[in-house]
């Protein structure tokens, strides 16, 4: 029995001592988990603090390098794309300044014929400065001088017409009688019926003319309300233009950047320059031609004399066409009044004085300053008329001799294929005081120039 008893006692120390290591096993197994889970809390936890404290902290922002290549394009291609966009942005922007234009032009007119005026009169107030006149008053003096001219001419021009309208009556009778006379019997070989259709036509046209009456009644009250308004904004925009165009031209300066004053002002000083002597080669030019015309009507003994004088005087500032259009009027005249031979007489007259000015007169008084080819001429004539209609063409030829002023003034500071950087760098730093200094030496202010 004893030996059973110790026999099962050595039977049972192994299987208690495998269940005692077991358990220590599990324990240590569950010791190992325990650290791992505090290990794994502990990172979560300093995870989420540290995306905590990057938010509350200010952001920082790295760059690096552009990773963009510029497209491989032919240099012709990359040349003609850059100025076909700068092309379309100048043509947008000169198309958006017409259209706005459209809307001012009863106050832009206006203004553009007193510069005109202005460059046309500015030496007179010069001159009356010397003499010691206050240069308002002087401003004064011309406006009413002015005034005082345009009162008188259209004081005897319609007397004239008055006077006439009495003798151009009976004339009139005679000259539609050679009219028809020659019509029959001449070259042309109309009959009577094709002249009465003709005559009736005409008698039509008018009638249905007649027939809007109101409308254009009310359209010419409108025309002639603009009429007026136009006359006192001219007066009055002379009279400033005179008396203070060098506070005004400073005012515009000031608009520019300052890298680009000096050349606006010089600019400006040669485009008025250039304005000033176009518009005294203009009134001599005109008066050179009503003169010429208005003689020869007289001598042939057409009637309203002074009033073609001054219609061809007017109608001479468009240069090249502009007195050939109005001495249309002396020529219609002379037909109406002494029939056809009288009229193709005063057709030679104007073709004379029309040549004598395109030969004589255009080259000998513009001189090379305000110089512009005839073909640029037609073409600021005819663009002139398209935009602003007889107006435009007033403006047009005026405006492009200034540009052409400006342009061949502003070449002469920037070489060929200079860069506009470049350029700007070269400009002369003028020192407070001291005129600008210029690549030909400086320029002296024209006279009667607005500064």
């Amino acid at each position: 029995m004893a030996l059973d008893r110790g026999l099962r006692t050595r039977l049972r120390i192994p299987s208690r001592t495998g269940h005692r290591v077991r358990a220590v096993e599990e324990q240590a197994r569950r010791e190992l988990e325990t650290v791992e889970l505090r290990e794994r809390i502990a990172q979560q936890w300093a995870e989420v603090r540290a995306t905590r404290r990057s938010m509350d902290a200010e952001p920082r922002i790295t760059g690096g390098v552009s990773n963009f290549s510029r497209a491989k394009v032919p240099y012709g291609v990359d040349l003609a794309a850059a100025w076909g966009w700068r092309f379309l942005v100048i043509c947008a922007a000169g198309a958006i300044i017409l259209y706005l234009l459209q809307f001012f032009m009863v106050m832009v007119l206006p203004l553009v014929i007193a510069l005109l005026l202005a460059a046309l009169f500015s030496p007179v107030v010069h001159r009356l400065g010397r003499l010691g006149v206050p240069r308002k008053l002087g401003a004064l003096l011309v406006v009413l001088l002015l005034v005082g001219i345009v009162a008188l001419s259209a004081t005897f021009v319609g007397n004239q017409v008055a006077q006439g309208v009495s003798d151009l009556s009976t004339q009139v009778g005679s000259g539609v009688g050679q009219i028809r006379a020659w019509l029959r019997d001449g070259p042309l070989q109309v009959t009577d019926s094709q002249i009465s259709t003709a005559l009736g036509e005409a008698q039509a046209q008018l009638t249905s003319l007649g027939d809007n009456a109101v409308e254009t009644l009310s359209e010419l009250g409108t025309t002639l309300g603009h009429v007026v308004a136009g006359i006192f904004i001219v007066l009055f925009a002379t009279y400033f233009f005179l008396a203070d165009g060098g506070l005004i031209w400073a005012w515009l300066v000031r608009l520019f950047p300052r890298a680009g004053r000096l050349q606006a002002d010089s600019s400006g000083r040669v485009a008025w320059a250039s304005l000033t002597q176009f518009v005294r080669a203009t009134v001599l030019v005109a008066a050179v031609d009503a003169i010429g015309i208005a003689v020869g009507a007289a001598v042939l003994g057409v009637p309203f004399v002074g009033a073609i004088g001054v219609l061809v005087f007017l109608g001479s500032f468009v240069p090249m066409i502009g007195a050939a259009i109005s001495g249309t009027v002396a020529v219609l005249v002379a037909l109406v009044a002494q029939g056809p031979v009288t009229a193709l007489i005063m057709l030679g007259v104007v073709v004379a004085v029309q040549q004598v000015e395109a030969h004589v007169l255009q080259p000998f008084l513009m001189g090379r300053f305000v110089s512009v080819h005839p073909l640029g001429v037609i073409v600021a004539i005819a663009m002139g008329v398209l935009v602003a209609g007889i107006a435009g063409a007033l403006i047009a030829v005026p405006l492009a001799a200034s540009l052409n002023a400006v342009v061949q003034h502003l070449a002469r500071h920037t070489d060929v294929g200079q860069d506009a950087d470049e350029a700007t760098d070269d400009d002369p730093i003028p020192v407070a005081g001291t005129p600008a200094p210029d690549a030909d030496g400086p320029e002296p202010a024209p006279e009667g120039s607005p500064a």
